[in-house]
């Protein structure tokens, strides 16, 4: 196997006599700001809260300014997303028993990719001098700055999943077989799923969750890719990659407690533990399954010294699901992750 930085044939470009830029291989751009401005407008134009415990009644009443541009970029395969909005909103408050409201300004002046959605400023100002007004403006630092924070996390979280949308192409040699692969990705997954790498499958008794009783067992296997922890950890747990290898609608938090849907809803779960480059839990059951029967799966992702590998481990998994469990790993999972990003196994 080639080491980091040595390079490899298997990762030149591809040539092509008509120019065509090959799985979108090279730089491509996607202009994301028409659809971020109105995205922006939308989410933050209805900007309410009614908090029934103070009776607090705040509303954004306009977006003054909005400022900025936005950008979804593919090199070398790898999905990049680019945006930087300065943005100012009216908002009014009223407290109950207060004839007149007050009035202030949102000011959001870093929205950018360089910054995570907790160090993001959102400052926010009242015009009226007076104890109500101080009170609300209180009430605005102490809420809804989080929840201003929260919708600019929809927006972000949005805008990979709109844009990452054919950014990611088959390529030439497999556009047949991966137009197959995507129709038998939703009818197979309907049926059942897999996994398939070296496996040990042991019986490990019964499972009564929910009510049912359920025999179950476990499956470990582990697979090589050509590429660093980082770049496989982003590509479980990114949506714009997820939804790359997957070709299909994905949902996914990738937060403790977080939630995913994968290919159509047939897979989903929670993620229960995330420890960056190095280790994914998650609880994970498919579609099929007995009524809220959950799997568990554990990920440890180990980098060597040219190759990174994943171990699973999946507790629980319905006994006669087994085989279409384990062979739908390999093929929907680990196959076309290495298929979609180049992390195929090199040969020694």
């Amino acid at each position: 196997m080639a080491k980091w930085g040595e390079g490899d044939p298997r990762w030149i470009v591809e040539e092509r006599p008509d120019a065509t830029n090959v799985n979108n291989w090279h730089w491509t751009e996607k202009n994301a700001t028409p659809w971020s401005k109105d995205k922006l407008r939308a989410l933050l134009g209805g900007f309410e809260i009614n908090d029934d415990g103070s009776g607090i009644r705040v509303s954004v009443t306009e977006i003054e300014k909005l400022e900025g541009e936005s950008s979804a970029n593919n090199r070398k395969g790898k999905l990049i997303f680019f945006y930087e909005w300065n943005i100012v909103a009216k908002w009014k408050g009223q407290l109950p028993g207060q004839e007149t409201p007050s009035t202030g300004t949102i000011t959001i002046p870093n929205l950018s990719e360089e910054n995570d959605l907790d160090d993001i400023d959102v400052s926010v100002t009242v015009e009226e001098n007076d104890a109500q007004a101080e009170q609300l403006k209180q009430f605005m630092y102490s809420v809804g700055r989080e929840k201003i924070r929260e919708l600019l996390g929809v927006y972000i979280r949005e805008l990979r999943e709109e844009f990452s949308k054919g950014m990611i192409l088959p390529k030439k040699d497999s556009d047949a077989k991966e137009d197959v692969a995507s129709k038998n990705i939703k009818s197979g997954f309907n049926r059942k799923i897999t996994i398939d790498p070296v496996v040990n499958c042991q019986t490990s008794g019964r499972d009564v969750s929910a009510g049912h009783k359920v025999d179950v067992v476990t499956i470990t296997s582990s697979e090589n890719f050509q590429c660093e922890a980082h770049a496989l950890y982003e590509a479980l747990t990114r949506v714009e990659m997820v939804t790359a290898f997957t070709r299909a609608y994905v949902k996914i938090q990738p937060e403790k407690g977080g939630d995913f849907a994968f290919f159509g809803g047939n897979v989903s779960g929670k993620f229960q533990e995330l420890v960056p480059n190095k280790r994914i839990k998650q609880t994970w059951r498919l579609k099929q399954w007995p009524e809220g029967h959950f799997s568990v799966v554990v990920m440890e992702i180990e980098e060597k010294e040219d190759h990174t590998v994943l171990t699973l481990t999946q507790t629980g998994v319905p006994a006669a699901e087994e085989e279409a469990t384990r062979n739908n790993w390999k093929r929907y999972y680990w196959d076309s992750i290495k298929q979609t990003f180049g992390f195929g196994s090199f040969l020694g």
